[in-house]
């Protein structure tokens, strides 16, 4: 689900709450070295998103947001944001030609260039996380 965040959406906050946990405290953001990513250009979006990203040849930006039971993937249309959330659950990450994330049957592409090498420890992290979280919910 996806939501516009461009102003305060408690509606937003609310499911983002449930689905995902609350917002990482300063003190757990500082010890994870961070909750949020640097920007990443998006390559291309599924179908269902081709409305909230440029359709010219202007730039698209994202980027991702930890939180305890999941991400929200952040995307800026011109002066407009939009925000998706996540479970770790339904997250799948694949590393192509591009970056992308998958969910829900959408997904979000990123270019691999200098934005997304600098994000590197990030997405390592993320992809900790999203193990961790698989962990619990393993069968033995």
């Amino acid at each position: 689900m996806i939501y516009d965040t461009t102003h305060t959406n408690k509606e937003a906050k609310e499911v983002f709450e449930d689905l995902l946990g609350k917002p990482y405290s300063f003190l757990k953001a500082l010890k994870l070295g961070g909750v949020g990513s640097k920007r990443m250009m998006i390559e291309q979006v599924s179908p269902k998103f081709s409305s909230i990203i440029n359709n010219v040849s202007d730039i698209n930006y994202g980027n991702i947001e930890l939180r305890e039971k999941g991400i929200l993937v952040h995307i800026n249309k011109g002066l407009k944001n939009y925000s998706w959330a996540i479970p770790f659950y339904q997250l799948h990450i694949y590393n192509t030609d591009t970056f992308s994330i998958h969910a829900q049957g959408n997904f979000v592409q990123f270019k691999k260039n200098n934005l997304l090498k600098e994000n590197k420890s990030f997405i390592d992290k993320l992809i900790d996380l999203k193990i961790e979280n698989n962990k619990l919910y393993e069968l033995y």
